[in-house]
């Protein structure tokens, strides 16, 4: 009996063929890896529609409110992939968080910020874009918060894929008003109030960076340009952590303690003014304790800042969660009142489950499809380190306080946003006054070209521009989106 052993050729063949599956296997994981994530946003989106039609049941009325949740659902995702980025953003550009740690923190507060302190009744015209009686009937109303809802979400997906951080709030109010012309005609149009929304495209972003570049010149002068660094440190880094402090107490006062209680701005301020003292007296041993051995270099400043750099980010999810969640289910909430009950009012109640929705879907939005402007926001406009990103987290909740006592429609995103830019545009501005400063001690062959002193902008000009430009056309953009798909609605159901 002889053995059978397989030739050379047949071996190599073999070999070739089971290198090629491997490379096939390879390949398919390669491909596959980019779905995962719209396959589980899908599966939220479904999941949301399965609950709207659990607590509505199946009246042929209430498939609209299935619908509803199921766009709802996807505007909740979007905002988490866009607007998140401006809280985190800043820290994981200094490099105070990594991307996964900074995604897992503003998962927990913005989810805890929406479901504990988020508004429990909203404006269903968006902050008196429209006026409630223009509407003809509870069906008209319907479909035109259907088209606001629809045209934001695509609007903001939209943004998002493009790489720019855009304002969901101005998002909704632009849907708002094209629905609302398209379903009532022009005299519906709050227009001053308008106005009032188009101001903040200018006063967000310019507020923002002045604080920002503020406080960054103060670091600057006070302990950055110190001979003794750590010693200036000890000093200012409690008290800039005291001023953090009462302004996120005093607008998590107003914001977050509105169902146990009403408090007004006055009270708000005086809750801050006290926590804000009690984190300074806490913080100063702590630092002092914290910055035992530093070497007195820049280095190890940011050491210091770390830690109340990271707290800022968690407070600021919060807020936001809290704060812009309505963004997400506001016209949704619209749309199951008005079908519940037959009628369309100016304010009315979140249901629990359609603020679950909302929590929800901004916590997967950022998991799933954040880092994108995470990142974006936080190393590519300009470059960051834990000093910069704390006076954009400081600009952005005094911004926030301040607007809100003056009455001033300003975004978040914008705020966030254009205290980035201010902290480039100072530090581009500085650096140009110590370089004039010190060319008259240089010799000629050392001073640096014009056109070089160009290419070393600290802002980067593409996407200033690309911002600028997604920023004034969000509202003109999502109202003719809204109007379109108000038209084609109402003849689909006509």
């Amino acid at each position: 009996m002889t053995k059978l052993t397989p030739d050379a050729d047949h071996l190599e063949t073999l070999d070739r063929a089971l290198h090629r599956l491997s490379h096939l296997e390879g390949a398919t994981q390669y491909v596959s890896r980019p779905m995962v994530g719209p396959g589980i946003a899908l599966a939220f989106i479904v999941l949301a529609g399965l609950s709207a039609a659990i607590f509505f049941g199946e009246e042929p009325k209430n498939y609209v409110v299935i619908v509803a949740a199921v766009f709802g659902a996807y505007m909740a995702l979007n905002i988490g992939a866009n607007d998140v980025a401006n809280n985190m953003g800043p820290a994981v550009g200094a490099n105070a968080l990594t991307l996964g740690g900074a995604i897992a923190i503003a998962v927990v507060f913005e989810s805890a910020g929406a479901l504990l302190a988020g508004g429990d009744v909203v404006s269903t015209i968006s902050k008196g874009i429209i006026a409630p009686d223009a509407m003809a009937s509870a069906d008209i109303f319907i479909w035109a918060m259907m088209a606001a809802l629809i045209s934001a979400a695509l609007w903001v997906n939209l943004a998002t894929w493009v790489g720019a951080p855009v304002s969901t709030t101005h998002s909704v109010v632009g849907g708002v008003m094209g629905a609302g012309i398209a379903a009532a005609g022009f005299a519906a149009v709050n227009w001053p109030t308008m106005s009032k929304i188009a101001a903040s495209w200018v006063i967000s972003p310019v507020l923002g960076g002045a604080v920002a570049a503020a406080f960054l010149a103060l670091i600057k002068s006070r302990v950055i340009y110190q001979d003794d660094k750590i010693a200036a440190a000890k000093k200012w880094v409690p008290i800039l952590v005291g001023i953090m402090a009462g302004t996120f107490a005093s607008y998590l006062a107003l914001k977050g303690l509105k169902r146990v209680m009403k408090i007004d701005l006055q009270t708000a301020l005086l809750i801050g003014t006290a926590l804000g003292v009690a984190a300074w007296i806490i913080t100063i041993p702590l630092i002092r304790r914290q910055a035992e051995g530093l070497e007195n270099r820049n280095k190890s400043l940011k050491k210091l800042f770390g830690i109340p750099l990271v707290i800022s980010a968690a407070l600021l999810s919060f807020a936001h969660g809290a704060n812009d969640v309505a963004n997400a289910v506001g016209p949704l909430a619209a749309i199951v009142h008005a079908a519940e009950f037959g009628t369309f009012s100016a304010k009315v109640a979140i249901p629990l489950w359609v603020m679950v929705i909302g929590a929800f879907g901004i916590s997967f939005g950022l998991f799933l499809f954040g880092p994108k402007l995470i990142r974006m926001v936080g190393s590519q406009i300009t470059k960051l380190n834990p000093m910069r990103a704390y006076c954009v987290s400081l600009s952005a909740a005094i911004t926030v306080i301040v607007a809100s006592w003056l009455g001033l429609p300003v975004s978040s995103t914008h705020i966030a946003v254009g205290a980035i830019f201010g902290v480039g545009f100072y530090r581009e501005w500085d650096a140009a006054k110590r370089m004039r400063a010190n060319a008259e001690t240089l010799s000629p062959d050392a001073r640096i070209a014009p056109e070089e002193r160009r290419r070393r902008k600290l802002v980067r000009r593409s996407h200033f521009m690309t911002i600028i430009a997604a920023w004034v056309i969000t509202v003109p953009a999502a109202a003719i989106m809204s109007a379109l798909i108000f038209y084609i609605l109402n003849a689909i159901v006509a």
